[in-house]
């Protein structure tokens, strides 16, 4: 676990962390081990690995608010969350206090064809979130490559994927921080499905701008 000003975060593997302060949110829950039961979830898109429905149903209760990209919301059905909240990018919402923007979340075409990555195209509407807890502006990027999105956010905390092929590689989200020009960073999507955590401390190595937590999964 790691501390920042009163908000405890936890990396619940992959792309998955709990954040807690005055609320408890858990974002894109996979795998999760523990019975965490969330007031606010954040599912960044439709992938078996960011919405699990499985986790979903352990994490959830009828008092648990879910805020999800647009193309989720057909897939949420059989759960009594309290509210159930669609959202675009570029869009804002508040819910149980908690002010969330969306960003574009995509895969960039490349110029090599072999190192295309199809897996999220801009025009399905993943996102990511930009949201303040308890004064503190936390990142979650969700699966992306570095996108005009980021640009000057400037938010407390970064969760940053590094782990290439279906995201960006570390020196990629490397790039990617001097952009957002967060407090600190820290690294995700790594140690299920693809990536280890060499990837994890490349992109800790590369990062100059700013501090890099690497948290070991909880």
């Amino acid at each position: 676990m790691f501390e920042y000003k009163g908000i405890k975060i936890k990396w619940l593997g992959h792309d998955s962390f709990s954040l807690v302060g005055s609320i408890k949110i858990i974002i894109d829950p996979y795998r999760i081990t523990k019975q965490e039961k969330a007031d606010l979830i954040l599912i960044s898109h439709n992938h078996f690995d960011h919405l699990s429905v499985d986790d979903l149903k352990n994490i959830s209760t009828k008092d648990t608010t879910i805020v999800a990209a647009n193309e989720c919301i057909d897939m949420l059905t059989g759960f009594s969350f309290k509210e159930k909240i669609g959202i675009s990018p570029g869009q804002e919402k508040i819910t149980r206090g908690i002010k969330i923007r969306s960003t574009h979340a995509y895969n960039l075409d490349k110029i090599n064809p072999d190192t295309k990555k199809p897996f999220h195209p801009k025009e399905d509407n993943k996102v990511g979130f930009l949201f303040e807890l308890d004064g503190i502006t936390i990142y979650h990027t969700g699966d992306t490559d570095l996108t005009s999105d980021m640009t000057d956010l400037k938010p407390d905390i970064a969760l940053v994927p590094v782990s290439g092929t279906y995201v960006m590689t570390a020196q990629e989200a490397a790039k990617a921080v001097e952009r957002i020009k967060p407090k600190i960073a820290i690294p995700m999507h790594y140690g299920v499905i693809v990536g280890s955590e060499k990837d994890a401390h490349d992109f800790k190595q590369l990062v100059k701008s700013c501090e890099v937590q690497i948290l070991t999964k909880e």
